[in-house]
């Protein structure tokens, strides 16, 4: 990533990574990512807020010697994951005169991953300051943003919240604004739903911590910068809220037609009641759009065969992801086929005890549908019109 100056002696100095397409080993990337840091020079002190990704921390080091940067006072580190703790030992290998700021928890959890020694580090609690001579630092504890030691650093006088994680987007751009909004829209609303979402009711106080700042700049250690902070705020607020869609997210997967037939069923008769509806084939479908739609929608309804007496395992992955990203959906249930018998809505079940949910009657059917089981099918989608009009989403 070039450095470029966000404001007055205020620097981009991260990384670019165009190539990476897995995160976690678990989320697509679609658009690549990026690792953001961000210099900034006080008239008496320095600090690097953040730090990179260890495979690319070559650039950070690269973009500090063309600064000529050869005094360090802090390193500040809001959040202890490594894509942005990583290159903290490289930090202090080429400043050894700089303090690591961070809170009790965080330093913590860098010295159990990054074995940093604990004399290195300045601790800071909520709402403390640092003075760098004519800017200050104030941190701002946000915890489970989406780790419990998160922190956001505000700078003050030029009102630059940067907040880690919290904001971000899992996107690598040359645009070192969010020049389109609608595009960082739903590489953010896809970055909240797989990393934030789980921590819903926690993000939505910490936002209201970011509104009392009042920052005119959100610069997050991941994809686009904010200069207009009203646009990713009340983005957050609306996914964070308790309010949902007149949607139906339906994830399924079929192995002899038995289930695509009800599916295709399903989706026919949701569209005829005026419900959108967001199929998901699990053998191809990108978990990051599965969590994206999942973060709105009123209903989950998961369609599988029973196999070895219980349900795909695609299907108990989906189910599983699910429980874990704990979207505010308001209702939920199970169809699909069995060839003889099975625990298919048990297991299923069990596996999504997480969400606060009222389970529809399940629909199963023993081999292909039959006339009977579509008149069910139809009976599902009416039960789940109702319950979308019960609770206003339908008009």
């Amino acid at each position: 990533m070039p450095l470029r100056e966000i404001k007055d002696r205020v620097f981009s100095v991260g990384a670019i990574d165009w190539d990476r397409t897995l995160f976690d080993e678990l989320i697509p990337l679609p658009d690549g990512t990026s690792y953001n840091s961000y210099l900034i020079l006080g008239s008496e002190k320095n600090v690097l807020i953040d730090t990179v990704d260890p495979t690319l921390s070559s650039e950070l080091l690269n973009n500090l010697e063309r600064l000529q940067i050869e005094k360090l006072d802090y390193l500040v580190v809001n959040h202890a994951e490594q894509d942005h703790s990583g290159s903290v030992d490289l930090i202090l290998e080429s400043f050894p005169e700089c303090k690591v700021v961070s809170n009790k928890k965080c330093m913590e959890l860098l010295i159990d991953h990054l074995d940093v020694e604990e004399g290195k580090f300045h601790i800071v609690e909520d709402n403390d300051t640092i003075s760098l001579g004519d800017k200050t630092l104030q941190f701002i504890m946000v915890p489970w943003v989406h780790w419990p030691e998160t922190m956001a650093t505000f700078l003050i006088e030029d009102r630059i919240l940067f907040p880690c994680d919290f904001f971000g987007s899992h996107k690598a751009t040359s645009d070192l604004y969010s020049a389109d909004d609608r595009n960082v829209y739903n590489d953010a609303k896809r970055y909240y739903a797989e990393i934030m979402m789980p921590f819903r009711k926690t993000v939505s106080k910490n936002i209201a911590k970011v509104e009392k700042l009042n920052p005119e700049i959100i610069a997050p250690s991941h994809g686009p910068i904010y200069n207009n902070p009203k646009f990713i705020n009340d983005a957050y607020k609306d996914w964070t809220s308790d309010d949902v869609k007149n949607e139906v997210v339906l994830p399924y997967v079929s192995m002899h037609d038995s289930t695509r037939y009800m599916v295709d069923f399903l989706i026919d008769s949701l569209i005829e009641r005026g419900i959108t509806v967001k199929p998901f084939n699990l053998t191809v479908a990108d978990i990051g759009e599965l969590a994206m739609a999942l973060v709105d929608a009123a209903t989950i309804v998961l369609a599988t065969p029973t196999i070895l007496s219980g349900p795909h395992p695609s299907a108990a992955y989906a189910a599983i992801l699910a429980n874990a990203l704990r979207p505010k959906t308001k209702f939920a249930t199970i169809i699909g086929s069995y060839g003889w018998g099975g625990k298919t809505v048990d297991t299923l079940t069990s596996l999504m005890k997480n969400l606060k949910v009222e389970i529809l009657e399940p629909v199963l059917v023993k081999g292909l549908p039959k006339e009977k089981d579509y008149q069910a099918l139809d009976k599902l989608v009416e039960k789940i019109y109702l319950k979308h009009k019960e609770i206003g989403i339908i008009i």
